[in-house]
């Protein structure tokens, strides 16, 4: 019989966020799990997508990106962060994700060490598998999720070659602080890491967090490769639009393994993203407004209803630590909210590494709340009216 996959696939065929939204159109119930908003980002936008369509857009873009978009991210950065960049220092992609992907797989090499925070978004540990690197992880421990320095540093060995970082954080919320992240350059500085960081959540942080980018810490630059996305700070999730910059000896590296991945996406797309990122970014101030609102509401539902709930300060989700209701993990809650109550959460045990998946992750789940209020306020009537003990 043939080979089903590769060893290093086990475990990672498929995601845990298709699993749940197929089981939450299956049994009719309301999605709290994927981080993906119900409603569109501006209209403005969406429509020079259709324009750049019907202007002959539709064929292969460069594989670097269009003009447009390139200038554009060269624009943001300078304008948010004063994050000088040269063209070269820029390479568009497939999303976040495919950025990621080709970042590990261009830096990568069999046996090198990658050190994350858990819980982490679920890529990335598949990624490491994929290039034939082992990923170690460091908890961000509930309930406040903040990083452990000493923990951070113990983690590394001779063979650690990259750190990959998440702020604001997927699934906790949590936005690195400027002293968070000044231990963690210095920690890089010491032992010579490469820093590839995901922040497709920049523009969408609530009040009293700053979102710092490593990059502009003294001595980050020339080791600090930054990804983002179209995504979620514009409701386009779907549109799968993303970049890398930094160094461009770390974009090269990004471009060299995205040739074979994607080589190019979103012709049209890209042009419309540019615009997005030029004239439109006061709009993400208002969705951010709107997500802090929707959070307070969720949060506060939850608790009234006695569930744990943690205080995002920034993304699209919640964590709740289930333990004190008796259920044996996350997954037996996840499972029997959804039979019990029709609604959907994200279990967070396969966000950790094994190390950790069976003590600091075993109790946690995910809610999102980046859905209509309506939505919101229908899951938590329907939670209301459910026993959510084991």
């Amino acid at each position: 019989m043939a080979r089903a996959h590769a060893a290093r696939l086990t475990g990672f065929e498929t995601t845990i966020f298709a699993e749940r939204s197929k089981l939450a159109v299956a049994t009719g119930s309301v999605n709290l799990g994927q981080g993906f908003p119900d409603e569109d980002g501006p209209s403005d936008v969406i429509e020079r997508a259709a324009q750049a369509m019907h202007e002959g857009r539709n064929q292969y873009a460069p594989g670097r990106g269009t003009p447009e978009l390139v200038a554009a991210v060269r624009a943001h950065q300078r304008a948010h962060y004063g994050i000088d960049l040269a063209p070269e220092q820029v390479v568009a992609t497939t999303g976040a994700t495919e950025a990621v992907a080709a970042a590990i797989l261009g830096l990568v090499e069999p046996g090198d060490e990658v050190l994350t925070l858990e819980p982490y978004y679920d890529s990335y540990a598949a990624m490491v598998a994929m290039a034939g690197g082992v990923r170690r992880g460091v908890p961000l421990r509930g309930p406040s999720y903040r990083p452990d320095p000493a923990e951070l540093a113990a983690a590394i060995t001779p063979r650690t070659r990259l750190l990959l970082l998440n702020s604001p954080h997927n699934p906790t919320g949590t936005v690195l602080t400027r002293t968070e992240l000044e231990q963690i350059a210095a920690l890089a500085l010491e032992h010579d890491l490469t820093v590839v960081t995901d922040e497709v959540y920049e523009h969408l942080t609530f009040t009293g967090a700053e979102h710092v980018p490593i990059s502009t810490l003294p001595g980050m630059a020339e080791r600090t490769l930054t990804i983002s996305s179209i995504g979620k700070s514009f409701s386009l999730t779907g549109w799968k639009v993303g970049w890398a910059t930094g160094p461009a000896a770390l974009v090269a590296a990004v471009e060299s393994a995205k040739n074979w991945l994607t080589y190019t996406s979103g012709a049209p797309l890209q042009p419309a993203a540019a615009y997005a990122l030029d004239e439109r970014v006061a709009w993400t101030g208002t969705l951010a407004a709107e997500l802090e609102a929707k959070r307070d509401l969720l949060v506060g539902g939850l608790r009234s209803l006695g569930l744990d709930a943690n205080d995002p300060q920034g993304t699209y989700f919640v964590m709740s630590d289930v333990a004190d209701l008796g259920w044996p993990d996350a997954v037996a809650f996840a499972d029997a909210l959804v039979e019990r109550a029709g609604v959907v959460v994200i279990p967070c045990p396969v966000f950790y590494g094994e190390e950790h998946r069976a003590g600091e992750g075993r109790h946690k789940v995910r809610w999102a709340f980046c859905k209509r209020r309506p939505v919101l306020e229908e899951a938590l009537e329907r939670l209301a009216g459910t026993d959510l003990s084991a």
